[in-house]
């Protein structure tokens, strides 16, 4: 693929996050993916990585990512700078109840493609 290609399928995914698209997330998510964060991370296959996602969205609302950069890298990767945004106000996650707050976070992700699918 293209790295062009590859962009708007990791913006695709990226888009499916707040929407809680986990039909989404678990047709752009390879069967062998493996999510590779140090942090949150209880289950690294693709169906813990679409549980975290729904159990996420259930604890949070306004829940934003944006884009901030997104470039091709070598061969088969994509990296993209995110903002997160979300507010803590809808149920318990990871033991600690509703905060109420917002939180905003920015990452860097790199996602590797095979095929036509994240992995």
């Amino acid at each position: 693929m293209s790295g062009e290609v590859n962009k708007a399928l990791v913006r695709r995914f990226v888009e499916a996050h707040p929407k809680g698209d986990l039909d989404a997330l678990r047709e752009l998510l390879a069967p062998d993916f493996v999510d590779h964060r140090p942090i949150l991370v209880r289950e690294p296959g693709r169906e813990g990585y679409i549980r975290a996602v729904a159990e996420r969205n259930a604890a949070f609302s306004d829940i934003r990512f944006d884009i901030e950069d997104q470039m091709a890298a070598e061969g088969n990767r994509v990296v993209s700078r995110l903002t997160i945004r979300l507010t803590h106000d809808r149920g318990e996650i990871g033991g600690f109840a509703p905060t109420n707050k917002e939180y905003a976070s920015t990452v860097i992700v790199i996602h590797r493609i095979e095929g036509d699918k994240i992995v």
